[in-house]
C-alpha cells in the first residue's frame, strides 16, 4: 500500500505540474495518472487501496465541503435561493429527459434502461466543481452576485436527487416495486442532512466557545482533527440510518461547517479554512487519482459514436435547464454562460454508480458503464478547463 500511495502522490503531483505548465487544469493530470497507474492500463496499485477507493475518495470530498463550509457567505447564500433549489434538480431532470427521449433510438434501449443511463450521468461531479467555486470564493471572482454559493449550493445538492432517482430506477429493472416514499425521501434526506448538520456545528462552536471561557483554548490543529472525525460519523450516519430514515451525511458536512463559520469568531473560522485548505492540498491527489483509477477504459471502446452523440445532446438539453433555473436573476449573460460551464463535469457519482447496473446483472449494464467512463473522458476535462479558462473573462472581481 505505501509503494502505492507513493505512486500516487508523486506520479499524481507531477502529472498535474505538467498540466499546469501547459495551462491545462491540474486535475486532468490527476485523472489520468488515475488511469495509467489504475487495474485497467498498467495495474501499479496495490489491491486493498483499490478495496477502499471509495472511502478515501469520500474523506476527500468531505475535506473540500468542509472548507467550502466555511468559507461560504450566509447572506450572500439567501440571496440566490431559488436558483439554488433549482440547480438541485431541474438540470439532472433535463439531462434524464434527454436520455428518455432520444436513446431509445440512438442507442437501441428500452425507455427504463435509458432512464437508468440518464440517472448515471444526470449528476454534476463536486469533486471537480466544489473546489473550483472555492477558490472563486477566495479570490472574489462571481462573488458580487453569489455565482460560487449557488453553483456550490446547487451541485451539493443535486447528488443526492440523482442517487434516489437512480436507486428508484434500478430496482423497478429488477422487478421492484416504487411507492411514493422512495421520492419522498428525496428532500427528507435534504432537510435531515441539513438540519443534523446546523445542530451538530451549532453544538460545536458552543463547545469551543465554553472550553475558551474556561482557559482550556483548544488549538486549531486540535479543532481540525475534532471537525474531521465528527464529519466521518455524519457520513457514517447515512449509512446507518439506510433503510431506516433518508438522511445526506455530504450536506449534513457542508451544514455543519456553515453554522460554525456563523456562530464563530472570524479569526477563528479563517484559520480553521486556511488549516483544511493544507489538508486538501494531499486529499486532492488522492480524490482525483482514485477517480481515475475507478475508470474502466476498456468500456470505451465499445461505447461508439451514438453514445459519443447521445452525451453531447444531453449536455445540450441539461445546459437549457441551467439556463431556465437563472431566469428572473440579475446574472447577465456571461455569468448564465460560466454557470452552464461548470455544470458540465461529471467523474465522482459516474466513477461511483456506473458499474452497478453491470454487478446487478441488469442487460444493459455494460452499455452504462460505457457510456459513464466516456462521459468522464468527456466532461471532467471540459468542464474543468472551461471553468479555468473562463472564469476572469465572465465573472467580475469583487474588489477587496
Amino acid at each position: 500500500m505505501l509503494t502505492s500511495l507513493a505512486l500516487i502522490f508523486l506520479v499524481g503531483l507531477a502529472a498535474a505540474s505538467i498540466c499546469q505548465r501547459i495551462r491545462l487544469p491540474r486535475i486532468i493530470g490527476m485523472l489520468a495518472t488515475g488511469i495509467l497507474l489504475g487495474p485497467y492500463v498498467l495495474d501499479f496499485l496495490d489491491g486493498s487501496i483499490l478495496s477502499i477507493s471509495s472511502d478515501l475518495r469520500e474523506m476527500a470530498l468531505v475535506i473540500i465541503l468542509i472548507k467550502a463550509g466555511l468559507s461560504l457567505d450566509i447572506s450572500e447564500l439567501k440571496e440566490v435561493g431559488r436558483p439554488a433549489v433549482l440547480m438541485a434538480f431541474l438540470p439532472a431532470v433535463f439531462e434524464i429527459l434527454a436520455f428518455v427521449l432520444l436513446a431509445p433510438g440512438i442507442l437501441g434501449v428500452t425507455l427504463l434502461e435509458a432512464a437508468i443511463l440518464g440517472a448515471v450521468l444526470g449528476a454534476v461531479s463536486p469533486a471537480v466543481v466544489v473546489p473550483k467555486m472555492v477558490q472563486l470564493m477566495e479570490t472574489g471572482y462571481g462573488t458580487d452576485k453569489g455565482i460560487p454559493q449557488l453553483i456550490l449550493a446547487g451541485a451539493s445538492l443535486d447528488d443526492v436527487f440523482v442517487i434516489v432517482l437512480f436507486s428508484t430506477f434500478t430496482g423497478m429493472a429488477q422487478g421492484g416495486a416504487v411507492s411514493a416514499m422512495d421520492f419522498a425521501g428525496i428532500p427528507i434526506s435534504i432537510l435531515l442532512g441539513i438540519a443534523g448538520g446546523a445542530l451538530t456545528g451549532w453544538l460545536l462552536a458552543l463547545f469551543f466557545e465554553s472550553q475558551y471561557a474556561k482557559e482550556r483554548y483548544v488549538r486549531n490543529s486540535m479543532k481540525v482533527i475534532i471537525v474531521l472525525g465528527i464529519s466521518f460519523l455524519l457520513v457514517a450516519l447515512e449509512t446507518w440510518l439506510e433503510g431506516t430514515l433518508p438522511f445526506s451525511g455530504l450536506l449534513a458536512v457542508m451544514s455543519m461547517a456553515c453554522v460554525l463559520q456563523l456562530k464563530s469568531e472570524t479569526f477563528v473560522t479563517r484559520r480553521l479554512a486556511e488549516k483544511f485548505g493544507k489538508l486538501w492540498l494531499a486529499a486532492e491527489v488522492i480524490l482525483f487519482v482514485l477517480v481515475g483509477a475507478a475508470v474502466d477504459i476498456r468500456y470505451t471502446l465499445g461505447a461508439g459514436l451514438g453514445a459519443v452523440l447521445m452525451i453531447f445532446f444531453a449536455l445540450a438539453l441539461r445546459s437549457a435547464g441551467v439556463l431556465l433555473c437563472l431566469l428572473g436573476t440579475k446574472l447577465n449573460r456571461k455569468e448564465r454562460l460560466f454557470c452552464v460551464i461548470a455544470y458540465l463535469p461529471k467523474a465522482t457519482v459516474q466513477a461511483a454508480i456506473g458499474s452497478v447496473p453491470l454487478a446487478l446483472g441488469l442487460p444493459c449494464g455494460k452499455l452504462v458503464l460505457s457510456v459513464a467512463v466516456l462521459s468522464i473522458l468527456i466532461t471532467a476535462p471540459l468542464g474543468a478547463l472551461g471553468m479555468d479558462a473562463t472564469y476572469k473573462r465572465l465573472l467580475n472581481r469583487r474588489s477587496r
